[in-house]
């Protein structure tokens, strides 16, 4: 059970960050431009909420291939935040460092982990992390760990949106933690 008393909740976070093919010019680092996250509801077996929160880069720019990717342009993410306050509105709006959180495969985890240490910003989640293509993986018995989409398609859901949108990516995740769930194959992560 949650915390709060509102069921077992759990956020579902899926990252944007700046890309281009091959090397970054110099001095230039991928960062984070769009969280995604969703709020699941593992005991109502429902998704409650999605947010996305856009963060604009100090270190890099959004380049024409990330653009294509992401459909996000450098005009729109300038507007966005900075990454510290992304952080702070994490911890408070979705207790993030109480909640556990998921994302698909390990990339978010670690740009949140390498982003917060060469920025000085304290880390917004709790350790109480979940690996949902891991999960997935495992669950079905596959030799390799598939992607988000090539996930949905296997398991006959709708990829909802649009395709490396951090909030559509998240609402395509839980998709998926709840599939699990219904499977039992989501593990139990409780808090306390």
């Amino acid at each position: 059970m949650d915390r709060t008393g509102a069921g077992h909740l759990l956020n579902v976070v899926d990252v944007e960050a700046t890309c281009r093919p091959g090397s970054p010019p110099a001095g230039a680092v991928s960062e984070i431009i769009e969280i995604g996250l969703t709020v699941v509801d593992l005991a109502a077996r429902r998704r409650l909420a999605r947010r996305r929160v856009l963060v604009r880069p100090v270190r890099s720019t959004v380049s024409a291939f990330c653009t294509e990717l992401t459909g996000l342009t450098r005009a729109e993410v300038d507007r966005g935040v900075t990454f510290a306050e992304a952080c702070r509105l994490l911890a408070a709006e979705h207790r993030a460092g109480a909640r556990p959180w998921a994302s698909w495969g390990d990339y978010d985890r670690h740009q949140f982990t390498r982003q917060c240490s060469a920025s000085g910003t304290p880390y917004p989640f709790g350790r109480d992390h979940t690996n949902a293509k891991a999960v997935f993986t495992d669950s079905y018995a596959l030799p390799k760990r598939p992607g988000m989409a090539q996930a949905l398609r296997t398991v006959g859901l709708p990829l909802e949106g649009r395709h490396h949108r951090g909030e559509d990516d998240a609402w395509n995740i839980a998709a998926l933690v709840l599939h699990l769930a219904e499977r039992g194959a989501w593990p139990d992560n409780s808090p306390g």
